[in-house]
């Protein structure tokens, strides 16, 4: 019988989980900072692309660090980090601290999936490891939802800036519960290989690989067109199919849960019957499907219509990061560190950067209908790349 490593999935789904808990935290709270401050709220919730930004480069820097001090330690950093910016941001009295804070919590971010990467890897059998990696990213969505249902009610109680420090106990626990594995899950640190030097271009060298590339164009617009869907489903909603905000929330939220519950399903048939690329191809298809149809969401579409199409959206758009994450680290052989620092990287950047080119594309073109449609079609494009015959 397989085994799943429960201790290192468990560690490192703990560690994405506060970390991406505390980069959400304060666009879960955004008005009353927002209020308290005294700046628009809209500000506040740049601090999630900030945080990304940054952690483009973490992720790219990651790997050399992993490799030197440990997959351990890099999420000691990690948690370090979230539990510096959730200091900061609670003494903050404008939005240049809160801006700080969020550069400080990006220089961690960006290691999690890398360093994770890295401890489950030699722990975890070949045959589940699309699986166990699938299980690791439900961490995301798991922190976003702790910050959605959490943090609101402890501002009411304690205010923003106590709600922010009451998150930092947690963080600190588990940078020192994670020292108790340390010896033995950082035996393969490389103690003599320098941390930087030219680190940051490393992962990049990996893009000489056909595959590699196929995947990183793919991950590049299935996490835009992922980002896409959580930012605008909801102003779409209200504003073209005539839902009121609550009903617009509920559907976002079956996206979101969709996504989360569809992730292990994903990494499940990827060991059993698919293989990673095609799994992934047949999840940008459905990815696209569900793209063309939200564009044309309207008032007179039946009442399941909108929910069915955002559960499709969501297994797919919102489903296929662990499978995605596995296949870099497959890909990757022995570098799988560093090509899990490339996936990290561009799927940041994906999520940074398509989503106000979509929303530029919705105002230069009036409507959201042609920009899902276009969206589809890349999407469907990277589907059809990974589907395709490997010379």
């Amino acid at each position: 019988m397989t085994h799943v490593p429960l201790a290192p999935l468990a560690a490192t789904v703990a560690v994405q989980t506060l970390a991406t808990m505390s980069l959400y935290s304060l666009p879960a709270m955004a008005p009353a900072v927002a209020a308290d401050l005294g700046v628009n709220g809209t500000l506040v919730g740049g601090f999630v692309a900030t945080g990304y930004g940054v952690g483009i480069l973490s992720a790219l820097v990651s790997p050399g660090l992993i490799r030197r001090y440990g997959g351990v330690r890099a999420t000691q950093a990690v948690l370090l980090a979230a539990a510096c910016m959730l200091v900061i941001a609670a003494f903050a009295h404008g939005v240049t601290q809160l801006g700080i804070a969020a550069v400080v919590l990006g220089l961690g971010y960006g290691a999690a999936a890398p360093a994770s990467t890295h401890l489950l890897v030699p722990h975890t059998p070949r045959s589940i490891f699309n699986f166990v990696m699938s299980l690791r990213q439900i961490g995301v969505p798991l922190g976003g939802v702790l910050a959605a249902l959490i943090l609101p009610p402890l501002v009411l109680l304690i205010g923003w800036r106590g709600a922010l420090a009451a998150e930092i106990a947690p963080v600190l626990l588990l940078i020192a519960a994670m020292e108790v594995p340390r010896r033995s899950w950082d035996l393969d640190r490389e103690r003599s290989r320098p941390a930087l030097g030219r680190t940051l271009l490393q992962p990049f060298l990996l893009l000489a690989d056909r595959r590699m590339r196929v995947l990183s164009m793919s991950c590049f617009m299935y996490s835009g067109l992922q980002l896409c869907f959580v930012a605008f489903m909801t102003v779409h909603l209200t504003t073209a199919a005539g839902f009121d905000l609550v009903r617009a929330g509920q559907v976002l939220a079956l996206y979101q849960i969709f996504g989360s519950l569809s992730r292990p399903v994903w990494g499940w048939v990827a060991d059993r019957y698919l293989t990673p690329s095609q799994m992934l191809a047949v999840l940008g298809f459905v990815m696209a499907v569900a793209a063309a149809l939200t564009g044309q969401f309207a008032p007179d579409w039946p009442s399941w219509a909108v929910p069915a199409v955002a559960i499709l959206a969501g297994c797919s758009g919102g489903g296929y990061t662990g499978v995605a994450y596995a296949e870099y680290a497959n890909l990757g052989g022995t570098r799988r560190t560093e090509a899990t620092g490339l996936g990290t990287a561009l799927m940041f950047a994906g999520g940074m950067l398509v989503p106000p080119a979509f929303g530029a594309g919705v105002t230069l073109l009036g409507g959201y209908g042609a920009v899902y449609l276009i969206m589809a079609a890349l999407t469907a494009a990277g589907g059809a790349l990974l589907a395709w015959p490997r010379g």
